[in-house]
Parts: structure tokens; C-alpha cells; sequence
């Protein structure tokens, strides 16, 4: 006999710019009205979550109100156990949330967590390391690690991060292996991307889905900087095709192709991060898909 449904939230008290304290009582409203039996635990700097190893028995549903980060942290730490996984998106970007049509209004959020449908959900490996969203290299990292020690949060802080990087930003060699090819390059960036965007509805990989089976490789080779404003904007906008691994060359402005694995020499040390967070960076990278690698809540 299957267990009746119950809720644990785990909230974020500082994640993103807004407070969380109408939190609560707007759960206690929604679980009420739609009986269903719940508690609530705040989040943990650490991101250790080994502590609900013995609690997450009692629960069908892990609803996580948080940013990528904390998502990450959580479905890496309970993804072994049956059950599912609900988001209200309260962090800075919100980029796994909203590629899964998950709106920040919690109240409708609330709602998808109560009446949507799991859903097996692909995520990623980076050196081992478990990743949900999406990994960068060279300038979008630097973004992240600038955002990180800033101080405050928000959309303001992070866009003047992009922006003191952007003109300044140096490119970086990178040699990519898929199989038996390889190719050596020097880029701005490289976005290896499960979900279709960086966060705040900013797509970088347009065709990019959390539930294909694929990863989207996305890299920014060198060029002008008003060229690279116009490719980005490219992506942004969806005016651009996949190519195929035949395709790819080190003349074109953007690579963009889906793989299930890849191999990245970086013999620079370009920053890395990891769901939007910083993370220690290597000389090389071995990327893994994990098809169905959880179950997430969808509209």
C-alpha cells in the first residue's frame, strides 16, 4: 500500500532578495486546504543534508524553497531515497525552476507541488561532482565567484558583475574530447547545460531539456566583444540550430551541440562553477549525464 502524501519543506531563510517570512503561513494554508500532512526544516549553510537521512523516511515529497545551490546541495544528498522533489523558487536565478515551468510566485508554486506529476529528471557529473542545472568555464564562472563574495544578492548585483567582467574578460584554451575527436580552442566561455538557461529566464542553450537525455555544450570562442554581445543575444533569443559533433570547428563564433559526455582539458585553470555556485576548478574535466537522475515536480 502506497504512503499517503507527506511534505517536507526545506526553506532557505537567505537565499535571493526577498524575505521568507509569510513563508510558513502561506504552506500552512495551502497543505490545510489540501490535506496534506507536512513539516518544515530550514536549509544549512554546510549543504550537508545527512542529517535527514533517518527523517526523509517518513516523506513522499522534499519541497526545497531555495536557489540552485540549495537544490543541488538537497537532491544530490536524498536523490536515493523514493521520493519526490518540489521547487519554490526563491534564489537569485531560479534557472532549474524556471526551465521546469515553475513560476516564483509561491503561491503557484504551491500549487504545482500539490497537483503536478514527478517527472524522471536527467542531472550531471563534473569530475564527480553532482550538478542539476548547469556548469560554466572562464567568464561566467568569474561571474559566480565575483557574485558569491559580493556581499548582496539579487538580479542588480549580479548584472553589475556581468558587467565589470564582460570588457575585460580573456579568453581561455580549452582542448574538447567527444570520443575519438578532439579540438582545441580558445573561448570565453564554456556552459555545459542540462537546463536551458543561467537563471532569471537568460537563455544560453535554447533547445536544451531537462528530460532528453543530453547535455547542450555551449562555447563562446574568440572574437570581438561587440561580436560576442551579438551571438549571446542569438542564443538568448533562439535564432540559433545545434550542430552536429561533425559540425563543430574552432573557426565558427559559438559552438553548440548535445552530447552525453564530454572530456575538457583546461590547461589555464578558468574558474568553474557548479549550478550557479563556485567550485574548485582542474586541468580536466570529465563530464557524465545521469538520465532520470531524480524526480521533479512539474507543471
Amino acid at each position: 500500500m502506497s504512503m499517503q502524501r507527506r511534505f517536507l519543506f526545506l526553506v532557505n531563510p537567505i537565499s535571493g532578495t526577498t524575505s521568507k517570512a509569510g513563508l510558513p503561513l502561506l504552506i500552512q494554508q495551502k497543505m490545510t486546504a489540501a490535506g496534506v500532512d507536512y513539516a518544515i526544516e530550514n536549509t544549512v549553510a554546510s549543504g550537508d543534508y545527512s542529517f535527514l537521512e533517518e527523517k526523509v523516511r517518513d516523506f513522499t515529497d522534499i519541497i526545497i524553497a531555495g536557489g540552485d545551490g540549495t537544490i543541488n546541495s538537497v537532491v544530490q544528498a536524498l536523490r536515493h531515497h523514493p521520493v519526490s522533489f518540489g521547487i519554490l523558487p526563491s534564489g537569485s536565478g531560479n534557472g532549474l525552476a524556471f526551465s521546469a515551468g515553475i513560476p516564483k510566485d509561491a503561491g503557484r508554486a504551491l500549487d504545482i507541488v500539490i497537483n503536478g506529476q514527478p517527472q524522471a529528471t536527467d542531472a550531471f557529473t563534473i569530475n564527480g561532482r553532482f550538478a542539476c542545472m548547469l556548469c560554466g568555464l572562464g567568464f561566467d564562472a568569474q561571474v559566480a565567484h565575483d557574485f558569491a563574495n559580493a556581499g548582496k544578492r539579487g538580479l542588480t548585483t549580479y548584472i553589475r558583475k556581468v558587467v565589470s567582467n564582460f570588457w575585460t574578460a580573456q579568453t581561455h584554451p580549452f582542448v574538447l574530447e567527444n570520443g575519438r575527436d578532439s579540438l582545441q580552442l580558445d573561448a570565453y566561455f564554456i556552459s555545459i547545460a542540462n537546463s536551458n538557461q543561467f537563471g532569471n529566464q537568460f537563455t544560453i542553450a535554447p533547445k536544451a531539456s531537462l528530460k532528453d537525455g543530453l547535455l547542450d555544450i555551449v562555447v563562446m570562442l574568440r572574437q570581438s566583444k561587440w561580436s560576442v554581445l551579438l551571438q549571446t543575444l542569438r542564443q538568448v533569443t533562439g535564432l540559433v540550430q545545434l550542430q552536429s559533433i561533425e559540425q563543430i570547428s574552432a573557426e565558427a563564433s559559438v559552438l553548440y551541440f548535445q552530447t552525453n559526455a564530454i572530456r575538457i582539458h583546461n590547461p589555464s585553470g578558468a574558474l568553474l562553477h557548479v549550478d550557479g555556485d563556485p567550485a574548485d576548478s582542474s586541468h580536466l574535466f570529465d563530464v557524465q549525464l545521469f538520465p532520470g537522475a531524480f524526480q521533479l515536480i512539474y507543471p
